[in-house]
């Protein structure tokens, strides 16, 4: 056999074969993505009820996407994404009590109440945000980035948006830069197929978003964001690159969420058949059957998961609920630092 047949072969070898995880990596998958699946449904509950006011999006259907990254990723790594930021947050390490009083409005929030929904932040948890200007976090995620090079860490930033900020100038301006100066960031576009009720379709002849990439020869593909070991795999490929110091790289993952835009969208614009489609994929549904089906774990192991996530979202809304509203006075809190610099003068 000749060389050039038998690397044929060994290439072949390698994109056949499946990776395999461990009984804790599948339970943590599904236990992250039940816990973001529960308090989704529970917040469009409260918000039914309102309890809960202003703007919501929420991640039902997306949860693959948070659980892949936070098992590819490491805690010092950042994460700033766009407004469906819930899931995105608690796959962080975000507690739900203090994301569910968040959505309150209450001063025990994660951000004392002045965020909502669409604003989340956690330094502890390097979590810069929930950003509610389309497109603005592509930047600050790409400035996060170049600080880490910056100050010569092996930390990259993760920088989520969904399909319809990829059409924003921002982008092109964040994409051009990276490339250029070789900043360590991985830009993420969450394709659920529609900019509010506008599909992909009907905004550029590009449909296909990883092909943004191409024009700065940024390494860019397609992952299946109804899978979190397909989500995972692709995330460690990019940071591996990335922590090389070989600069960005650009992920199109497709989901999809089985909601409207907000809990004021009735989604009209899409049939019944396609979101069944998407919902035959449900990931939460999918690894839960996969882990029984394989006797990767119990059905007593997942109950018991199932009974710990269902009383403590019900706690977190108890969290919520006893929280008070923030005085006043607070709204001249929090808005600026000051901090002396040696090489300000007066």
């Amino acid at each position: 056999m000749d060389t050039a047949t038998e690397k044929k072969k060994t290439t072949r070898r390698k994109k056949t074969a499946k990776p395999t995880y461990s009984k804790e990596q599948y339970l943590e998958w599904y236990e992250l993505m039940l816990r973001i699946r529960r308090f989704e449904e529970r917040a469009l509950m409260m918000y039914g009820q309102q309890k809960i006011r202003g703007f919501c999006h929420v991640y039902i259907g997306q949860e693959a996407v948070a659980a892949g990254i936070e098992s590819a990723i490491t805690k010092d790594d950042a994460i700033v994404t766009a407004y469906r930021q819930h899931g995105t947050a608690i796959g962080r390490g975000c507690a739900t009590d203090v994301c569910m009083a968040e959505l309150y409005g209450k001063s025990n929030g994660i951000v004392k109440g002045k965020g909502g929904s669409m604003h989340f932040f956690s330094k502890e948890h390097r979590y810069f945000g929930g950003n509610g200007i389309v497109g603005a976090q592509i930047p600050i995620g790409t400035g996060i980035a170049f600080a880490e090079k910056y100050r010569g860490t092996k930390n990259l930033c993760v920088t989520m948006f969904g399909d319809g900020a990829a059409r924003q100038g921002a982008l092109h301006e964040s994409f051009n830069m990276a490339m250029t100066w070789k900043i360590p960031v991985l830009y993420i576009v969450e394709n659920n197929g529609y900019a509010m009720g506008t599909s992909v379709k009907r905004t550029s002849n590009v449909i296909e978003l990883y092909k943004l990439g191409h024009a700065y020869d940024m390494p860019s593909e397609v992952v299946d964001g109804m899978s979190p070991e397909a989500v995972h795999e692709a995330i460690s490929r990019a940071a591996e690159h990335i922590r090389a110091g070989k600069g960005p790289y650009f992920l199109e993952i497709r989901t999809y969420r089985y909601k409207g835009h907000s809990v004021s969208d009735p989604a009209k614009y899409r049939t019944k058949e396609e979101v069944q489609e998407y919902k035959d994929r449900d990931p939460v549904k999918i690894t839960e059957s996969k882990i029984l089906k394989d006797k990767i774990a119990s059905e007593e192991e997942i109950k018991e998961i199932q009974a710990r996530v269902k009383q403590e979202i019900a706690d977190a809304v108890k969290f919520a609920e006893s929280g008070e509203y923030p005085d006043p006075s607070e709204l001249w809190t929090d808005n600026y630092v000051q901090k002396d610099y040696p090489y300000i003068r007066d």
